[in-house]
């Protein structure tokens, strides 16, 4: 069995197994499982209601689900990259809010037309996304900070830094958060009316397909996607083979910046048209169960957040429909990140079970082992 094989073989167990343990908790709270994880499925349009409001259908919830999955999967491509170099880029979350707050300032309240804005919004997030992770690559390579430390440090200078800002100058009297952004600048075209039904169009969301394979082709088929693995697998023999560490340790993390950037527009500039003061959002450290789960292969990746966004996206229906606490679903997906965190130990376990089948096979080929010998 592959390796491939036997890691989807394990991960579906793990969702399978976190998914009956969420039930076993519903259970305990006196609620019907099944009802609640369809009620999942129709809180993101992928299973019909039993009525919807005027201008709504099962498609204008799945167009909203799409639009909501789309910073996760940028998120979780960027920690898989700079998983990939072996850093741990839990930076996420601010560097999303970095992004989010420039590319607002500078282009969200502009008077700039869409098709000038909309492109300028993306770029300035790629650019503000890659800076900081850049700086944090660089801390890690010319003073060999650790990247949880500076990514962290950033996170909360990003988010009292920003907040302050918005305090100042941007902030709403009525909502407290900053002031929404122009149609123009925002990357979700908002209710937008086909057929008598309104629809959240997300334009990140082809980026985020295309960057999925992008990446796949880069990792699997590329000098850089070869290096980037040799230098998390191991540093020094890296080094040793002629590959110039430092430079995929700020590289990797340079473009691990630029996937957050993107999270933060299509998040801060396309499902919402505003930023929160002094709030990180969860989908930096959500990205870390999906790029688990997805073995930080971008097409895994592309399935463990579809997965992962449907107990998200799903939670408020679920909560006003069966009567649960909209916090079950953060029980759930915690519970999938535990068993996916697990999946190296059962990988090791399983490639020990097959070790010894063979062993005890050849042997058998062989005539070498004895009536009631154990392997």
């Amino acid at each position: 069995m592959s390796y491939r094989k036997k890691y989807l073989k394990i991960a579906v167990l793990s969702v399978l197994v976190s998914l009956l343990a969420g039930a076993v908790v519903i259970l305990i709270l006196g609620k019907n499982p099944l009802s609640a994880y369809y009620n999942l499925l129709q809180g993101c349009g992928l299973a019909p209601k039993a009525k919807y409001a005027g201008g709504k259908s099962m498609f204008t919830d799945l167009s909203s689900y799409i639009d909501y999955l789309t910073p996760m999967l940028f998120a979780a491509l960027s920690y898989a990259v700079a998983m990939r170099a072996g850093l741990f880029n839990i930076g996420i979350s601010g560097q999303m809010l970095v992004a989010g707050f420039i590319s607002s300032v500078t282009i969200g309240y502009s008077t700039l037309s869409a098709p000038v804005a909309k492109p300028l919004v993306l770029l300035i997030g790629i650019v503000s996304g890659m800076a900081v992770g850049a700086l944090i690559g660089f801390f890690k390579y010319r003073f060999n900070i650790n990247e949880v430390v500076s990514s962290i440090m950033l996170n909360y200078i990003a988010e009292y830094v920003i907040s302050f800002f918005i305090h100042v100058k941007y902030v709403d009297p009525v909502s407290r958060q900053s002031r929404n952004i122009s149609d123009a600048a925002r990357l979700t075209l908002h209710q937008i009316v086909i057929g008598g039904y309104k629809y959240d169009i997300p334009i990140g969301f082809i980026l985020a397909v295309l960057a999925v394979f992008v990446l796949k082709f880069v990792f699997d088929r590329t000098v850089l996607g070869y290096e980037l693995r040799a230098v998390g697998l191991n540093p020094t023999a890296a080094r040793y083979a002629g590959i110039h560490v430092g430079r995929n340790l700020v590289l990797s993390m340079t473009i691990s910046g630029a996937l957050a950037g993107l999270a933060g527009v299509t998040y801060y500039l396309g499902y919402f048209a505003s930023i929160q003061p002094r709030v990180l959002v969860s989908t930096g450290y959500d990205a870390i169960a999906v790029g688990l789960l997805g073995n930080n292969d971008p097409v895994g990746i592309l399935a463990a957040s579809f997965l992962i966004e449907i107990i998200g996206k799903g939670s408020t229906y679920m909560s006003s429909q069966a009567g649960l606490q909209s916090e079950i679903a953060s029980v759930i997906t915690g519970l999938i990140l535990l068993a996916s965190a697990c999946n190296a130990f059962f990988m090791n376990r399983l490639d020990r079970r097959q070790a010894a089948k063979e062993e005890l096979h050849r042997k058998k080929e062989e005539g070498g082992i004895q009536k009631g010998e154990r392997v």
